[in-house]
């Protein structure tokens, strides 16, 4: 009996570790193109041929043209219209430090293009926004005006006032951060496009002066941003702006300022446990332990060293090592630090880590943490348990990326994602119109916001997927970013075994996922009757334990001579995740993803599932 009970406890530990190991084989690769993807749906400005989002249109066009200033372009913040400067900033500093650090990963993934891309669509607004030296456009666009209407980006007629920031209404938290996302930009630009590179540097030292000599807070100078980001103190972004430029230039001059400045600006005196658009001291406490791993602290070294002493109780806190001072978590496991927009922490802390344990490794170092000592791999390990929570592996089993996974937010408190596409309804969508037939709906958003990261769940990893639930389902940029360069890592690192198509992020974003492997595809339903067969074929295999897990890819091509259109397809089987299409309300009912309305004659799509055993049953429920 003892013998059969310790068989039967053994069965089911395998089963849980197995099951564990399966929700953790996370697609770091896939998952890291569609944060980029949520980049191209936040564009403000007149769009690019070769832009992927296809339901969303030229919007903004006029931005800043009653101030006599063009300030076309740049983002959206969140899910609505505003284009806030300081949180804008932030988000390309990080799009840009992941860039820098994981250059070769980028390439071999063949996203540079796109990441480039995405950077300078906020860089060269920021360019634009900086008309003169001491001149830096800091928003476009009113907040309360801008909430009281509910409506496409395409259909804007709130106003569309902008402010600025200048040496009688100093902004030094705003300029510096915009002289920190330019220098870090600047980095990496210089292998591709050194002009533009050189460019980027000289408005960053520009706002930096700027920032330093003219100190003040911006929301006193833009006091509309105050409800949505007030500022807690510009200290951080000045000792920010100076190590980036640092890094850029290999300039003493801003060295010896954050040496000098390391006690009048909080430098070596905040230990803090957070990093975010608004608290950046985290973010500067890494950036110099760099500066003093790679051995170029010379007379500053002890300065240094206590730069690198707050760096640790930051990391420390988070591995929950510190002593009591820790970083709250859900029970789930997840960084829990303010109930509006959690995850914007989460991934901000998640990818510090991430870097930071490469730079401790690279310098063969430790962590003396108060309870116990910490190497880089726990570092990396803790980013990972945070990124996995983001993509499923938490109580909810559900993405809270949206369009990664077969489970996600699909009522996202966002304004162009919730309305139909102005490619689709051509008809003007008004302000109140908005909120009485769209924002109330009981319906999924007719537009999928790829990579989007929402607010996430509360304490108690609860989370409610409705519209209205803007703290838990909203978006942000600057939340969103520093994905980008934490699942570059994860992807170096651990890769994933049902690979990632890189050439995908050449072409427009039809194919969720594509085969790394070239197999003869077999046809899976060859009738003549039906207008659509189904091409399959297994393009991978791994095994976990003793059970072996299986890369379906299926192209279905419209044989007939007619548009097809509303197809919804039925599995039968499938119990792993599937990429490609989108789910509908129906259980296990798949319809053609938001940007393919139609299925033209000759065409076709692919979409990938991945589970062990037999590959899924694939039915034809209904078409026109």
């Amino acid at each position: 009996m003892v013998m059969k009970l310790q068989a039967f406890l053994g069965m089911v530990i395998g089963l849980l570790l197995l099951e564990s190991a399966i929700v953790s084989a996370f697609n770091y690769g896939d998952a890291l193109d569609k944060t980029l993807l949520f980049f191209e749906a936040q564009r403000s400005g007149k769009l690019p041929p070769n832009q992927r989002v296809k339901w969303r249109g030229d919007s903004g066009l006029s931005d800043g043209f009653l101030q006599g200033v063009n300030l076309v372009g740049g983002y959206y913040d969140a899910g609505d219209h505003v284009k806030f400067g300081l949180p804008m900033a932030f988000a390309m500093t990080m799009l840009s430090w992941g860039c820098i650090e994981y250059r070769e990963e980028i390439v071999h993934l063949n996203q540079m293009g796109n990441t480039l891309a995405a950077i300078k669509w906020g860089t060269d607004y920021f360019i634009k926004a900086h008309t003169q030296p001491y001149v830096l456009w800091g928003e476009v666009g009113d907040g309360d005006s801008d909430h009281y209407c509910w409506e496409r980006p395409e259909d804007m007629k709130t106003p569309r006032n902008a402010y600025k920031i200048d040496p009688e209404h100093p902004g030094s938290d705003l300029a510096a951060e915009t002289a920190a996302a330019l220098a870090s930009a600047s980095i990496a630009f210089k292998p591709y496009n050194s002009s533009y590179s050189n460019l980027l540097l000289v408005h960053a030292k520009q706002l930096f002066s700027f920032a330093d000599r003219f100190r003040g807070l911006y929301d006193d100078a833009i006091p509309c941003a105050q409800q949505f980001y007030t500022s807690s103190g510009y200290s951080d972004e000045l000792l920010w702006a100076a190590a980036w430029l640092h890094r850029a230039t290999n300039d003493e001059y801003y060295l010896k300022y954050v040496i000098d400045n390391a006690v009048s600006l909080g430098g070596t005196g905040w230990a803090v446990k957070e990093f975010s658009w608004d608290n950046k001291y985290a973010g500067v406490q890494i950036l110099l332990s760099k500066v003093l791993f790679d051995g170029a602290g010379g007379a500053w070294t002890s300065t240094l060293e206590q730069y690198k002493a707050k760096a640790d109780y930051f990391a420390c806190a988070c591995l929950q090592k510190n002593d009591g001072y820790n970083v709250q978590k859900t029970p789930g496991g997840l960084i829990y630090v303010r109930e509006w927009n959690n995850m914007q922490y989460v991934s901000s802390a998640a990818f510090l880590l991430s870097t930071y344990s490469d730079y401790l490794s690279k310098a063969h170092s430790t962590i003396k943490c108060p309870e116990s000592q910490i190497q880089a791999q726990d570092l990396l390990n803790f980013a990972k348990s945070q990124a996995d929570y983001i993509l499923g592996q938490n109580p909810k089993s559900m993405s809270y990326i949206v369009g990664y996974g077969q489970k996600y937010p699909i009522h996202v408190h966002h304004r162009g994602a919730s309305l139909t596409s102005i490619h689709v309804l051509q008809s003007t969508i008004g302000c109140v119109e908005g909120f009485e037939n769209w924002y109330r709906r009981p319906e999924a958003n007719p537009n999928i916001i790829y990579g989007a990261l929402v607010g996430g769940p509360n304490e108690n990893d609860e989370f409610i997927d409705d519209r209205s639930n803007y703290e838990q389902t909203e978006p942000t940029i600057s939340g969103t970013a520093p994905l980008f360069g934490l699942f570059c890592k994860l992807e170096s690192v651990y890769g994933n075994s049902a690979g990632f198509d890189a050439q995908r992020s050449k072409r427009p974003y039809e194919n969720q996922a594509d085969s790394i492997h070239q197999e003869s595809p077999k046809p899976y339903q060859d009738i003549p009757d039906v207008p659509v067969q189904f091409f399959h074929s297994i393009t991978d295999t791994w095994t976990v334990g003793e059970m072996t897990y299986y890369r379906h890819k299926v192209i279905m091509k419209n044989v007939s001579k007619k548009p097809i259109t509303d197809l919804k397809l039925t599995f039968e089987g499938l119990e792993g995740s599937l990429w490609g299409l989108s789910p509908t309300q129906e259980k296990n009912t798949y319809e053609l993803p938001q940007w393919l309305k139609i299925l033209q004659p000759g065409s076709d799509c692919t979409f990938v599932y991945i589970q062990g055993g037999s590959q899924a049953k694939v039915s034809i429920q209904s078409y026109h």
